[in-house]
């Protein structure tokens, strides 16, 4: 199929904004191999006028980090910011007219009050966007010029348990939603503390932000109910273990009602069946399976007769959990297939 091309037929043009990090690698990587953007500009606010090659000589790419002074000269802008930053970047950008994609918390919680207590950051109630996670929101998403891109945990979690919320069939209503779920060490970020370095971490597990991580909100939200008045019991326990990228998340799913194997499995399969990121799987998905790829791959485990479900996810955090999956927004939001540049 041909591409599609912008209506003069040369290439959209992008800039990231926040290059340097990991995410914003991965994606100077998929947007310089995608067939049809151009890749312009690299921002970097610590390492202004350091080479890509320099940072990640595996890249190839030779480019030099610039620092963001409010440029719109591009017709897409990606931002991979701490939470806080995209808030005043953003506006411009879209007054301008620009398509943006942001990877941060800023925009992601409709609720203010709970954006401000898990990101301990107030915000103004309209910054809000878009929901960017395809296999449930594809239609706001084909509409938007603004997405904010899901979180890693989110994403993992949400895409193992939306079956069971939404769709056209009706909810099998979980009355609790247990999740344990481990982070590589990359999801923290390339300047993340010492307490995450190497040799802390090696041979090493340990639990973290328990009750509180930000990504609790979202998750709820995206399954249609609220962190300050949930509709079930949710706990929600992150983990961060000795491995570079991935998140493995183990879910327990009590049922308000039992159902059988195959109506289960039969359900996922037909909610997911044209996502093509999302794979339902008979054998034990592992890491592996899934690492420097922008698949979600699930299994069913367990189900029991008493109504519980065991359910297990993973992701690469670096893409699904973050660059793939904003590649895979701006496949959508341009018209293009959502595979475009993410299946190698």
């Amino acid at each position: 199929m041909a591409a599609l091309l912008s209506e003069t037929g040369k290439k959209h043009t992008a800039s990231i904004i926040g290059a340097s990090g990991y995410s914003g690698a991965e994606l100077t990587k998929l947007l310089c191999h995608h067939p049809d953007i151009e890749l312009r500009e690299l921002y970097a606010f610590s390492q202004t006028g350091r080479s890509v090659s320099e940072l990640y000589p595996a890249l190839g790419i030779e480019k030099s980090y610039r620092q963001y002074n409010g440029e719109c000269d591009s017709d897409i802008y990606f931002l991979a910011l701490p939470h806080g930053e995209a808030l005043r970047l953003v506006p411009p950008l879209l007054a301008a007219g620009k398509m943006v994609i942001d990877l941060s918390g800023d925009f992601r919680i409709r609720n203010t009050a709970e954006h401000e207590k898990y990101y301990k950051k107030g915000k103004d109630p309209d910054a809000v966007m878009t929901y960017g996670m395809p296999e449930l929101f594809r239609d706001e998403i084909i509409r938007s010029k603004a997405v904010s891109n899901p979180g890693c945990f989110a994403t993992s979690i949400i895409l193992a348990v939306a079956p069971l919320f939404l769709g056209t069939e009706p909810s099998l209503k979980p009355l609790l939603v247990n999740c344990t779920a481990v982070s590589g060490i990359s999801g923290a970020g390339r300047s993340s503390s010492t307490e995450l370095s190497f040799s802390e971490m090696s041979g090493n597990l340990r639990a973290y932000k328990v009750g509180c991580h930000q990504h609790t909100p979202e998750i709820l939200q995206a399954l249609g109910t609220s962190a300050s008045a949930p509709s079930f019991a949710f706990i929600f326990t992150p983990m961060i273990g000795p491995l570079v990228r991935g998140i493995y998340s183990i879910i327990n799913v009590q049922l308000e009602s039992p159902a059988g194997n195959e109506f289960i499995l039969n359900r996922y399969k037909e909610f997911y069946r044209e996502a093509p990121f999302v794979r339902i799987r008979q054998s034990m998905t592992e890491i592996r399976h899934v690492a420097n790829t922008n698949y979600c791959d699930i299994t069913i485990a367990s189900i029991s007769d008493s109504g519980s479900l065991v359910i297990v996810s993973a992701i690469d955090n670096l893409l699904k959990g973050a660059a793939g999956q904003a590649v895979q927004n701006m496949n959508i939001m341009l018209g293009k297939d959502e595979t475009t540049g993410l299946l190698y």
